[in-house]
């Protein structure tokens, strides 16, 4: 039954049930009609034999008078009547009436001589009684017919017979043709109705259905759909509106595919990560950054069963180090700030509700890496320490000495000698600390001056061994020095510079190698960044450094043996921070390597042909 849902179908339903109501209601008011104007069969039969028995009496007197019959018939022809005469001699006596279609009709048509002999005798008689003849006119309606005796001239005896008959116009008859007439109105109402709802379903039908494809495609994403516009009534309207609320649809959708593609693109070039949340800590939005972090963290503290993430992936969760400040914030409904420290990295997060008609929905988080702010933040503070630290010591003695030689508490010139070399000693280590600071602080600056001249490598680094020939003896390490190649050539270097960075490294190499050890200076050609460098190690064989302290000893006043204390002699903690910047400051890298208790690499790589201005 799809028909009966779509429109036509209610339509066609509908006006069936409009003509059948009609149709009904007309029935019962023209039945009622034809039951009080039409009269039944007998009450026809009465009234013919009432009018026959009339005009038999009038016959006899004015028998000689033709004209007098004709009148009669005429008078008659307005109701569907008519008259024969005959006389005993079964003779016609008046003229016969010509019927529709050019039959005439007899007396034999309605009686049967025998018949007529009874009315020869006096009788009166019809033919619905006697059962004679019932003639038909061609459109199947009956005749009703009386035969009456009339007297003759002499009123002594009956001189023949008067036939009064007349079209059946009985009730059932009427009835039954207004039936017939109702089934063929129907019949052709039906008709009418269902080419009607055809007519319906090319004019309205088949423009909705256009109209409902349109729409799906639209729904689909196809916002450039259109209707096409082939009337100009109400249904035409609707596709011109269609059309226009097409065209502002995808307008629309244009204008937030814009915005949308700006806000994506503004959020994956924020260095910041965002991560936007419901209210059930789901995440919605997020940038680069932000789906880095949910997977770095995702996995934090989620592995238990009955855990904070057994309620959904943690993968698209809030992750669990911001739970608590993500709590915070949908249960007091305000923005709020905090420093997460998770996985070695240092984050800032400012986490601020989402409101959708005064309801929290959600919340945003932006989350900022501190880490290197924290770490030098850190670094200066304990660089402010260390350098107080460093000069704390030095101050100390000069101030312990000096009152000393004041209060005359040395007795012998060579006691007085002895406290005058210590603050001397003291003095230089201040010094030499203070020259250190400031080179480095020139070279973090980028105000270093570097005199870049070319270099050849193997005399520079027999001339390092040299100079460490006597110390090294001293405390018996073995210093050696091989190349790979006899020409190796820096192009662009600071003889000054790169003698400082050496000095440094093998100063530091000679102070933590134990006695009868060796330290290898080697300088090889490498294939560095594409093209060719030179490496200079210093591998020493002293006890190492622990692996934990590999990452800082190029920051400032870092000591990987926490135990050493400085003496006279001793370093400012300053060198190797020293050292990696004057390499860096001739584009090239220095690398450790470390095991405990087998010793300590250093290497530097410096391009051939390139430096910094």
């Amino acid at each position: 039954m799809f028909i009966l849902r779509t429109i036509v179908g209610k339509l066609w339903i509908t006006i069936i049930g409009l003509v059948v109501v009609v149709l009904l209601t007309l029935s019962l008011f023209l039945f009622q009609y034809i039951e009080t104007s039409f009269p039944k069969s007998q009450d026809q039969v009465d009234n013919l034999r009432k009018m026959a028995v009339k005009v038999a009496d009038e016959i006899t007197l004015h028998r000689e008078e033709r004209r007098y019959l004709q009148v009669v018939n005429e008078l008659l022809s307005a109701q569907e009547a008519s008259t024969i005469v005959i006389d005993t001699e079964f003779m016609q006596i008046n003229s016969p009436v010509e019927q529709p279609k050019g039959s005439v009709l007899g007396f034999e048509s309605f009686f049967l001589k025998s018949d007529l002999q009874k009315v020869f005798a006096g009788q009166i008689i019809d033919n619905r009684v006697i059962g004679g003849p019932v003639p038909q006119t061609p459109m199947n309606r009956e005749y009703t017919a009386v035969a009456v005796p009339f007297m003759n001239e002499s009123q002594t005896q009956i001189g023949g017979a008067l036939i009064l008959y007349q079209l059946t116009q009985s009730y059932e008859e009427t009835q039954s043709y207004v039936k017939r007439l109702f089934v063929v109105v129907g019949v052709c109402g039906f008709l009418m109705t269902t080419f009607f709802a055809f007519f319906l379903l090319t004019k309205i039908t088949q423009p909705l259905q256009k109209l409902r494809k349109a729409a799906d495609l639209i729904s689909k994403g196809e916002y450039g759909t259109r209707v096409p516009i082939t009337s100009s009534d109400e249904i035409g309207e609707l596709g011109q509106t269609f059309n226009h609320m097409g065209e502002q649809l995808s307008d629309t959708i244009k204008a937030l595919s814009h915005e949308k593609e700006h806000l994506a693109s503004v959020l994956r070039s924020m260095t910041d990560a965002v991560i936007t949340s419901d209210a059930d800590g789901q995440v919605i939005l997020t940038n680069p950054q932000g789906e880095r972090i949910i997977r770095e963290w995702g996995r934090i503290g989620w592995s238990e069963p009955d855990g904070p993430g057994s309620s959904g992936e943690p993968g698209n969760r809030i992750p669990l180090p911001m739970q608590p400040l993500f709590q915070a914030v949908i249960q007091e409904a305000k923005e709020m700030t905090s420093k997460l420290h998770v996985q070695s990295e240092v984050w800032d997060v400012v986490m601020a509700p989402l409101y959708s008609r005064d309801v929290v929905r959600g919340v945003v988080a932006v989350m900022r890496d501190v880490t290197e702010e924290h770490r030098l933040d850190k670094l200066r503070k304990d660089f402010v320490a260390n350098v107080s630290h460093e000069l704390r010591t030095p101050l100390s003695m000069l101030q312990g000495y000096s009152e000393a030689l004041i209060d005359d508490i040395a007795a012998s010139p060579e006691e007085r000698k002895e406290l005058a070399q210590v603050i001397h000693d003291e003095s230089l280590r201040m010094g030499r600390l203070v020259k250190d600071l400031l080179d480095l602080a020139k070279m973090e600056t980028g105000n270093i001056e570097l005199n870049f001249r070319r270099l050849e490598v193997e005399p520079f680094l027999r001339r390092i061994h040299r100079k460490f020939a006597a110390l090294s003896k001293e405390r018996d390490v073995a210093i050696t020095c091989s190349f790979s190649h006899e020409d190796l050539v820096l192009m662009l270097a600071d003889e000054d510079r790169l003698e400082q960075v050496l000095t440094n490294l093998l100063d530091n190499a000679l102070r933590h190698t134990p006695p009868h050890a060796t330290i290898e200076l080697r300088a090889l050609q490498q294939e560095w960044r594409g093209e060719q460098a030179v490496q200079i190690d210093i591998a020493d064989q002293g006890h190492g450094i622990p692996p934990e302290d590999l990452p800082f000893i190029f920051e400032r006043f870092y000591k990987a043996d926490k135990a050493r204390t400085r003496g006279a002699s001793g370093g400012t903690g300053l060198g190797l921070s020293i050292v990696k910047n004057i390499v860096e400051a001739h584009d090239g890298t220095v690398q450790v390597k470390s095991q405990l208790g087998q010793g300590t690499t250093f290497s530097i790589l410096l391009p051939c042909k390139r430096g910094k201005d």
